[in-house]
């Protein structure tokens, strides 16, 4: 006779979403690991930062896809997603210009993008602060790098 298997129930929680995206599809999101990464110039929890223009579908896509990869680097236990809205304006992707000033104001600060962007290397700044402060950008990603 085969011998049973055994179930084990994992305390940790696999995935979770809430309501904080729905009704913005247009949004900003950013990938937080528990523990900071190694960059240049520093450290920081960041581990990627994309924009979506279909909402929480996308984010969750894109945590399973980049999840594994932060996932697997020394010490790293959990990765989360935050959300960054801005209101809209006429004639103007805002979501698109706050990633693009999150992504040069990152790029200042550690030397280098978040370590899973693939955008931004290259990038060079044009009015993306014509719309957003550059100091709050800047304190967006201090808060967190630090842990949020």
């Amino acid at each position: 006779m085969l011998r049973k298997l055994t179930i084990s129930l994992k305390r940790d929680e696999a995935f979770q979403a809430t309501r904080v995206t729905i009704g913005k599809n247009k949004l900003v999101y950013v990938l937080v690991a528990d523990k900071r990464l190694k960059y240049k110039k520093g450290t920081s929890k960041i581990a990627y930062v994309g924009t979506t223009e279909k909402g929480a579908e996308r984010i969750a896509q894109s945590l399973a896809l980049k999840a594994d990869k932060i996932l697997r680097l020394h010490g790293v236990r959990r990765v989360h997603a935050k959300v960054l809205t801005c209101r809209p304006r006429k004639h103007v992707e805002t979501w698109r210009e706050l990633e693009r000033a999150l992504l040069l104001c990152f790029r200042g600060k550690f030397g280098e993008v978040p370590k899973y962007n693939l955008q931004g290397k290259r990038m060079k700044a044009t009015n993306e602060f014509r719309y957003f402060r550059r100091a709050r950008v800047e304190n967006v990603i201090d808060q967190l790098s630090w842990g949020a």
